[in-house]
């Protein structure tokens, strides 16, 4: 295809053309390998109209996702016009200086003639050997004509560029360096051109395929979530809480004002004495510890003979705009006091996931302080912080100009959930957000049934008080690893208090509490601690039941003070480290007890109030 100038002309004509010349291509091809088909090819009329609806779509979009600053206009099929906007995005950038722009400007004139020089290559000859690669152009579409390619290959030269710049700008301080390649990142994601229908060969033969069908289902798509004001990521019509996801048996035993307290049916003819208390974080709704029976951490403790309950907490409302700090340490170890009020036993195994296992922390310094350290009898955080030097991108979200406005949209004493939905997906944006607008916005494909996905979407409130309060104090201000810095109830916290066994899992790969961040906890606590590396993230580092064997974990059972030298000196072992916990739980000590009268909810000794999964995840 060989380049036009834009000059004066309409877009959409332009657009229009080369619509037009795909589908005279496309026709000529059906010709003569399968005649019968060419009568379902779109007319020129067809097309036309064609071209209007994705110019429609193209502003539709960008007036929604993207500031007017940051559109790469004129997102034409002309190479040139997407290098000049490239330039003049960079000539905009801070840390490109003009030798830095001269540099990139010359290198992008370079990589034109190498990727045309393979295209002017005799017939018969190996495709064009490419210098960049990205999982976003892997389709052979946006190789096999040279305008694709010099997109593409025009837009991840200059990304490249842009990240290098970032690394070696001079006069930048750590927090601003960080700030910096976190904002460049997200607006390099947004302005890939796999993003825009105009740019994305394979958009353009869906569109041809489907007569624009793809682009009228994302429309209606796109509309639909921002009148909902998030993402959709799965098809929600085929989960229900209780019947197919969240569905181990159990009852609902006790409940306040914030949480409800699952109690699970035994499946094993004896359990282990002391009963395991889980704290799943309020930031999500538990059942990503009960997603399915395959993938249920919580069904696969109660069938290794383990007495499992779990806190289930309510999604904030107005009602809660008084919930603060001292609030959860107090709802977790009136949890302790329940659990071992009804079953009668002097300590609980506890976990704690998360914000859920931060709080623990906090927690059993508590205890420790006021002499009832013995209520707990061991705590596993599953990728938990507590020192947040190290805490990655969250970090970025601290300074007060987000924490104003965090408050500003937190005035009716709660956080709607969508916000930190969002936060959570722009810290994985390529993937979390423009890998789904590509597949169900612009190619129009069925959404998957990912029990996963329908958990990540089904977002929680948080009372405002609260976060405000984790946010400042502790990821801004990292009191919590300052002895005494902060109370809760009325008791002074200092984590060198916490001599309690601990089991602390991290993520190799996790982006929300990095493993580096995770491992600062082993030099708070004064207990005999167990440090594991497991394979993969934040979600399915954790979730990774046995029988999928699935990633891997580490273990070092030497000596170490830092990461590095524990992964130096690591073991790896495949598959899940559930069957390592469960091992180092029971090396505890601890005897067997008959799974019967109060170890069975619902009965005389342990009366129930509903079934789980309970009435709080499912308010919204």
């Amino acid at each position: 295809m060989t380049n036009r100038k834009t000059g004066g002309e309409d877009p959409a004509d332009i657009f229009t053309e080369m619509l037009r010349m795909q589908g005279e291509a496309a026709r000529q091809m059906m010709q003569t390998f399968a005649p019968k088909a060419v009568d379902s090819l779109p007319d020129n009329e067809t097309i036309d109209a064609l071209g209007k609806a994705m110019m429609e779509f193209q502003e539709t979009w960008l007036q929604f996702y993207l500031p007017k600053e940051e559109r790469p206009a004129p997102l034409l099929s002309d190479p040139a016009s997407w290098m000049e906007a490239m330039r003049n995005w960079s000539a905009a950038n801070p840390v490109l200086d003009y030798n830095g722009q001269k540099q990139l400007w010359e290198d992008g004139i370079k990589l034109w003639q190498d990727v045309l020089a393979q295209y002017t290559a005799e017939e018969g000859e190996d495709a064009p050997d490419l210098p960049f690669h990205d999982r976003r152009f892997a389709d052979p579409a946006w190789r096999e004509q040279p305008v694709f390619a010099l997109i593409h290959q025009t837009y991840l030269l200059f990304a490249k560029r842009i990240a290098e710049s970032i690394d070696t700008a001079e006069g930048l301080s750590g927090s601003d360096r960080e700030n910096l390649r976190f904002a460049t990142r997200g607006v390099l994601d947004a302005m890939s051109p796999a993003n825009f229908p105009m740019m994305n060969p394979v958009v353009l033969e869906r569109t041809m395929e489907t007569q624009g069908e793809n682009l009228v289902r994302g429309l209606d798509r796109l509309t639909h979530d921002l009148e909902r004001g998030q993402l959709t990521h799965t098809d929600t019509s085929k989960f229900t809480l209780g019947e197919n996801i969240a569905t181990t048996p159990g009852k609902v035993i006790y409940e306040t004002e914030l949480f409800q307290l699952i109690h699970y049916t035994p499946t094993t003819e004896t359990v282990m004495e002391t009963p395991l208390l889980i704290f799943p974080p309020w930031i999500n709704r538990f059942y990503i510890l009960d997603l399915q029976p395959k993938k249920s951490f919580v069904r696969w403790a109660v069938e290794q003979g383990i007495s499992v309950l779990l806190v289930s907490w309510r999604s904030a409302d107005e009602s809660l705009a008084h919930i603060e700090w001292d609030h959860y340490i107090r709802a977790q170890t009136e949890a302790i006091d329940v659990v071992r009020d009804r079953l009668k036993v002097p300590s609980v195994h506890t976990i704690g996931y998360c914000v859920a296992g931060t709080t623990l922390a906090a927690t059993l310094a508590v205890l420790a302080r006021r002499g009832e350290a013995d209520k707990v009898k061991s705590a596993t955080f599953f990728t938990a912080q507590v020192d947040f030097e190290h805490a990655g991108d969250l970090k970025l979200f601290v300074d007060e100009g987000k924490l104003e406005f965090i408050r500003k949209a937190s005035e009716g004493g709660y956080l709607d959930g969508r916000y930190l939905a969002a936060t959570f997906n722009m810290l994985r944006g390529s993937d979390l957000i423009w890998n789904y607008v590509v597949n169900h916005y612009l190619l129009g494909e069925d959404y998957p049934a990912f029990d996963l996905l329908f958990w990540n979407g089904d977002v929680t409130n948080l009372p405002a008080k609260w976060h405000a309060a984790y946010l400042r104090d502790l990821y801004r201000d990292n009191l919590l690893v300052v002895p005494d810095a902060l109370s809760a109830d009325g008791t002074s916290i200092d984590l060198r208090l916490i001599k309690t066994p601990t089991y602390i899992q991290a993520g190799r790969e996790d982006h929300i509490a990095p493993a580096e961040s995770v491992f600062e906890a082993l030099k708070h606590f004064s207990g005999k601690n167990r440090f594991v590396l497991a394979g993969s993230g934040h979600i399915a580092g954790v979730v990774n039941p046995p029988e999928a064997q699935k990633y891997q974990y580490w273990t070092n059972e030497g000596e170490f003070e830092t990461l590095e030298e524990f992964i130096d000196g690591a073991k790896e072992h495949k598959g899940s480290w559930w069957p390592d916990w469960r091992e180092w739980l029971g090396s505890l000590g601890d005897s067997e007890v008959k799974a019967t009268g109060r170890r069975k909810p619902g009965g005389r000794g342990n009366p129930a109030i509903e079934d789980a999964p309970g009435r709080y995840v499912k308010m919204r």
